[in-house]
């Protein structure tokens, strides 16, 4: 009777035990949907950092309890979302790497602005050296890669793809899940310690394509892998070697693999053809800039030389001018002189006709000299001069002006004339 007793009181707690636990499994599933949505309401809002203070308490488990020094392995040694249903654990890590894309995308300004230089760095670095990946498969999945769902690793590794600047790593797990997932391993101690906290992923046996959708969502996972992940690590032979042995793809998929992995890579050829001929063709323009500025730098070194040399035969050029254009103004002044002493020395001997036209000549020489030295010296009063013709040619041009100097001639000379006739009267008297 007491073993009796003892059985039934043992099944009462069991029951007991399961109810209590099935109500804080469905308070914490209510608890985790709400903030997801709040989350993503922040996140639809650009309310960066109150997104991730909301999101933050169900992806990161809380504090470890110790005991004595041993740990206490229960579900609080995981993040709140690991026991949620597989919809919800997708959507919540699914809404937090597009969270993380984003953080990335604001930049070091407005990111370092939003959530302080510490922590935005904190955030980039995950993405970059794929720590990412290592959080979300402990945290979320109890360390077993072959459990994450596969949406999540599509996610991680376009994360990856986008943000890391080696595909080493994206490599490496998304090899590591494929073989994981495509062969379960049967490891009790590891299957215990999970499976007694966590729920099992059925969704995984199979080689993942137990239903359309999960075939659906391995081929875009193979997709990334052998067109975006292999080719960055120009993985080309093995990329079209995984291709042609993969399970999951027909023959008409593979032939459709392989030909856009082959149109991938000649782009790829083409692109770096491009980017050869656009370097050569900077090379060249940079080389004849080279030679053009060398080209005008000895122009200008020629033209400063013949400036140089100009001015320097402008220094000189004056002096030899002066004393070309002054000889000629020494020298025939004196050959009027000459000539009128001679003159005075006969003043009783009238001179003849070819002496006064010699000295008529050479003066009207000295004459025409002198105005030519002068225009040459001074050009703005041979403008003058023609200026003033030119005006006295228009005055004359007028016939009512003509008339008026000739008017006023006219009477000029009579004034003269009776002045004149007046004197010679009075001269008579």
């Amino acid at each position: 009777m007491a073993a009796m007793y003892e059985d039934a009181l043992g099944s009462s707690r069991m029951l007991s035990s399961s109810i209590t636990n099935m109500s804080s499994s469905r308070q914490q599933s209510s608890q985790i949907a709400k903030a997801y949505r709040q989350a993503a309401q922040l996140f639809l809002t650009r309310r960066l950092p109150e997104a991730l203070s909301t999101i933050e308490p169900i992806i990161t488990p809380p504090d470890q309890d110790y005991s004595n020094g041993i740990y206490n392995s229960d579900l609080s040694a995981f993040a709140p979302v690991a026991s949620a249903s597989r919809g919800t654990r997708v959507k919540v890590w699914s809404f937090y790497l597009t969270f993380l894309n984003s953080v990335i995308e604001l930049g070091a300004e407005d990111g370092k602005h939003a959530f302080g230089s510490t922590r935005w760095k904190q955030l980039v670095s995950r993405c970059r050296d794929g720590s990412v990946w290592d959080d979300v498969v402990r945290d979320g999945y109890a360390g077993v890669e072959g459990d994450v769902d596969a949406e999540v690793v599509i996610n991680l590794a376009t994360l990856l793809l986008t943000h890391s600047p080696s595909q080493r790593l994206n490599q490496q797990r998304l090899e590591t899940y494929l073989a994981a997932s495509a062969h379960p391993t049967f490891d009790v101690s590891a299957h215990m310690q999970s499976s007694s906290q966590l729920q099992r992923r059925p969704s995984q046996h199979n080689n993942g394509t137990s239903t359309p959708r999960d075939l659906n969502t391995r081929l875009k996972l193979l997709e990334l892998y052998t067109l975006h992940v292999l080719p960055r690590n120009e993985e080309w032979d093995y990329a079209r070697e995984f291709i042609g042995m993969s399970e999951v793809l027909d023959d008409e998929r593979k032939e459709a693999f392989l030909l856009a992995l082959h149109s991938l890579k000649e782009e790829k050829e083409e692109s770096e053809i491009r980017e050869a001929k656009l370097r050569q063709q900077q090379q060249e323009q940079m080389e004849q800039r080279r030679k053009e500025a060398e080209a005008r730098r000895l122009e200008q070194s020629r033209a400063e030389d013949e400036r140089r040399k100009k001015e320097e035969e402008n220094r000189r050029q004056p002096r030899g001018s002066d004393e070309v254009f002054r000889r000629p103004l020494n020298r025939q002044p004196p050959a009027p002189s000459r000539a009128s002493k001679p003159t005075k020395k006969a003043v009783s001997p009238p001179p003849g006709f070819y002496n006064r036209a010699s000295a008529l000549f050479a003066s009207m020489q000295t004459l025409v000299s002198t105005t030519a030295h002068s225009m040459t010296a001074n050009p703005m009063a041979l403008f003058r001069t023609f200026l003033f013709l030119l005006a006295f040619a228009l005055a004359f041009g007028r016939r009512d002006l003509r008339e008026r100097i000739m008017r006023i001639l006219k009477d000029a000379w009579d004034k003269i004339r009776r002045t004149v006739g007046m004197g010679v009267k009075v001269s008579y008297i």
